[in-house]
């Protein structure tokens, strides 16, 4: 007997704002620009790309590839998203 299985998605997992910004302050914590880039595109797809494209006045594609497996997205993009999706960036002592 052969087990199926299919990549875990973390968005949808994703279905509530404590989730949301719990997941996005993990992925802060690692340091890693590229890893927290993806991270905000799976958020992304958890609340609809589709619907944040809109809020932010970018294009669907275009946020897919900023925030995708090689996305590098100008930090202006970071926090047009981050408002979309009711989340903030906030600095506390390291």
């Amino acid at each position: 007997m052969t087990t199926k299985t299919r990549p875990f998605d973390p968005a949808l997992y994703l279905d509530n704002p404590e989730a949301l910004a719990e997941y996005l302050d993990a992925a802060l914590e690692t340091g890693d620009a590229a890893f927290i880039a993806r991270s905000l595109g799976v958020i992304a797809r958890a609340r609809g790309m589709t619907d944040i494209a809109r809020d932010t006045g970018l294009g669907r594609e275009s946020l897919y590839k900023a925030l995708g497996e090689n996305g590098n997205p100008e930090l202006s993009t970071v926090l047009r998203v981050m408002k979309a999706l009711g989340l903030r960036l906030s600095a506390v002592p390291a």
